[in-house]
């Protein structure tokens, strides 16, 4: 009777979270755009058609995601699976919506070696003028959104310069530490209030504080076990957990942090990392699958499927706990205007922080020539004007280059 009972129970729980895994794969195999299009997606999927959750809600969960460290995207996903199917449920949302990129660009990390052979080199320069369009997009958005006014402007230019002259992820961090700093002390007024909507349901205050201190310890534990066992595997998990716990801003703030970390310990070489970030705009799905590329290609822990395995877990694993620990209290924070205040000034700081990545390694390296000048200007043309997609933009360059090269 027992047993039948505990059937009975947890049987909806897995019918609904293979519901939501289902829902999100086909995400993940359709939302093409970068975030902003895939919070579009979001909201028609399971606010209009399936109405999982209320237009109120998918706001709020919003707001918590643009918040947090991390990809808001794949934030929002675990997010609305978590309230549709607990923790299963978030689970079953992230590993629908990565999956099938992940699995793309890792195996794109295989075959980039032949490919490379047989058809030569000027797809991958493609690849690199086609991301630094991409990059220098991101950044004109994201300044028109954060970087608004004398303050936050300021900011941003100051650590784009910063970073510039004094780069590395301590350099970063430092930039990040400011930016709150600054935004607590200055931007109070300018952060709006939050829309009262509650969004957070039940609190499952247990999980929260066993989210919330598995974060803590991972981030403070990783690099001290990475470093304890000599092993590779776990250094290249602590950077990758380090890396998701630190990005403010959207997919594209991995680049810079990434790249400091991989390229800059001599990992991987700059014109890989750049060519397969530059293949990741061309698929669906979110941009931080990119870490499988990565972790696939890097040469110093071990490589392959497994690398690309624990770069995808450990560069999720941080907005997931966050995402666990946070939701119950946010209807409190979201209130408080220094921590709005504070959220704005890293922001601001973010914006630099992409500046300093365009300038190196994306421009450093993809434009060698004046011809490549002339191509990134098309490129940017045909994302901002034009409005093609960033995978048509990707497909073509590399295409074109390949064959001129050729």
């Amino acid at each position: 009777m027992a047993a039948r009972d505990v059937m009975d129970e947890t049987q909806p729980q897995r019918a609904a979270a293979w519901e939501v895994f289902l829902a999100f794969l086909h995400q993940g195999l359709t939302a093409f755009g970068g975030p902003v299009a895939h919070i579009g997606y979001f909201r028609r999927e399971f606010v209009e058609r399936r109405g999982w959750v209320s237009e109120a809600a998918f706001a709020d969960l919003l707001a918590l995601c643009q918040f947090l460290p991390g990809p808001a995207s794949s934030q929002l996903g675990m997010a609305i699976g978590l309230r549709r199917a607990g923790l299963l449920g978030a689970l079953c949302a992230w590993i629908g919506f990565t999956l099938p990129a992940a699995m793309a660009i890792t195996a794109l990390a295989y075959a980039a070696p032949a490919l490379s052979g047989a058809l030569g080199g000027g797809w991958l320069h493609g690849l690199k003028i086609a991301a630094a369009a991409v990059v220098l997009q991101a950044l004109t958005v994201m300044a028109r959104t954060l970087a608004v006014g004398p303050i936050r402007a300021g900011m941003a230019i100051g650590a784009a310069a910063g970073l510039i002259v004094a780069g590395g992820p301590v350099s970063q961090i430092c930039a990040l530490v400011a930016g709150a700093a600054f935004g607590f002390a200055f931007l109070k007024s300018d952060a709006p209030p939050e829309p009262e909507a509650l969004a957070a349901g039940p609190r499952d205050l247990r999980l929260a504080a066993g989210a919330i201190a598995l974060f803590a310890f991972l981030l403070a534990g990783l690099p001290f076990l990475a470093q304890v066992l000599q092993s590779p595997l776990a250094g290249l998990a602590s950077v990758f957990y380090r890396t998701g716990a630190l990005v403010f801003g959207g997919g594209h703030v991995v680049l810079p942090l990434l790249e400091t970390e991989i390229v800059g310990r001599g990992w991987l070489d700059a014109d890989t990392f750049l060519a397969g970030y530059g293949a990741m705009q061309a698929l669906p799905g979110p941009l931080f699958a990119f870490a499988g590329f990565v972790g696939a290609a890097q040469g110093v822990a071990p490589g392959g499927w497994l690398g690309a395995l624990v770069a995808i877990v450990s560069i999720f694993l941080p907005s997931l706990l966050l995402v666990l620990g946070v939701l119950p209290f946010w209807d409190d924070l979201r209130r408080l205007p220094g921590a709005r205040g504070a959220l704005a000034g890293v922001n601001a700081v973010v914006v630099g922080l992409l500046a300093a990545a365009l300038w190196d390694p994306v421009l450093t390296h993809a434009i060698v020539r004046w011809s490549d000048g002339a191509l990134l200007a098309a490129a940017y043309i045909f994302l901002t004007i034009a409005r093609f997609p960033p995978w048509l933009v990707v497909v073509g360059f590399a295409a074109a280059t390949g064959l001129w090269s050729g």
